[in-house]
């Protein structure tokens, strides 16, 4: 029953979202109209997002989080000047609060492929987009969550098949055009286990799922939780998407906390030029009586103060409070 009335939420949210879109025009000429302001689809966060609770499937990016054995750890270290400033600062001089007025840090990313990631299909393939050049229509998506947490209690190198996927359509509805699917493993609750990036036994997507699931129901991008799609020797899953121009998500978190219907999916990453690999975030909207997530409130702006101040702790490597 919960789930029934979790889709029927938000089917309303989606197509609220999708009138919004498409009467964008006429809204505005309405509102325009009515008193003399423009309105287009302001209304739509009023109405379906702003009420909504908020589930973020990010791993923060810290020094000692696991990271493929090819790469270098990252490392954080207090910003330092790299040049004079008269009267201000000279080279080599660190930022502080109490001379300069501010600080920054200094952060070294050995590789664009940390934590939870959005890979382009240029990671594999340069005939296709980098990063940058993925458009700007990869912000906002109806989320799909397909489990194998099952599954994976007989196998711990269990891949989703075809069948799992037509399983869950028989439970909740074809999956959406242009959706995003994420495949709930639990992997990531032992999180951030330095041994993590060393199993060569994980649960893996299959490639015959990623062949129905991109041809056959033309789905946005489907995402992860282990580094990896699958542990074939060759990778084949991440080869075949990406030499087919296909973006993944991996390093996806908190999966437990999401429906399998029902929310929205928004999607950001930093737009590095030529970049082949994406810090990025990923953030659930779902209907608003769904038990995890936060909700728009007060303290958004400004934001609460902290009795505890965040410091530079060389132990952890990294600003702690």
């Amino acid at each position: 029953m919960r789930q029934r009335i979790v889709r029927h939420l938000a089917k309303g949210a989606l197509a609220t979202l999708a009138f919004g879109i498409v009467a964008c025009g006429a809204a505005t000429s309405a509102a325009q109209a009515e008193d003399g302001g423009p309105e287009g689809l302001w209304s739509v966060y009023d109405d379906a997002l702003k009420g909504a609770k908020y589930v973020d499937l990010t791993h923060t990016i810290t020094p000692k989080i696991p990271v493929w054995a090819g790469f270098a750890d990252p490392t954080f270290a207090p910003a330092k000047a790299g040049k004079d400033l008269e009267g201000y600062a000279k080279k080599g001089d660190t930022y502080s609060y109490e001379k300069h007025g501010f600080e920054a840090t200094d952060y070294h990313l050995p590789t664009d492929q940390l934590g939870t990631q959005l890979d382009p299909p240029a990671h594999w393939a340069p005939e296709y987009p980098a990063i940058d050049e993925l458009p700007a229509t990869y912000t906002l998506r109806p989320l799909v969550v397909i489990s194998i947490v099952d599954q994976l209690k007989d196998d711990p190198n269990y891949a989703l098949t075809v069948s799992d996927v037509e399983a869950w359509e028989k439970q909740h509805g074809r999956v959406p055009e242009g959706s995003v699917v994420f495949v709930r493993s639990d992997w990531s609750k032992t999180w951030p286990d330095p041994a993590l990036a060393t199993l060569t036994k994980f649960p893996q997507v299959g490639l015959d799922a990623l062949k129905f699931l991109h041809e056959q129901r033309h789905i946005l991008f489907h995402g992860h939780e282990p580094l990896d799609t699958d542990s074939t020797p060759n990778l084949e899953g991440e080869d075949w998407l990406m030499h087919h121009g296909y973006a993944q998500a991996e390093g996806v978190a908190h999966l437990d906390e999401v429906p399998a219907t029902g929310c929205l999916v928004s999607i950001g990453y930093p737009k590095f030029g030529g970049g082949l690999g994406g810090y990025a975030r990923y953030v659930a909207i779902c209907p608003p009586d769904w038990q995890y997530g936060v909700t728009v409130g007060p303290n958004d702006a400004p934001l609460p103060k902290s009795d505890k101040k965040l410091h530079y702790d060389a132990a952890a490597g990294m600003r702690v409070r």
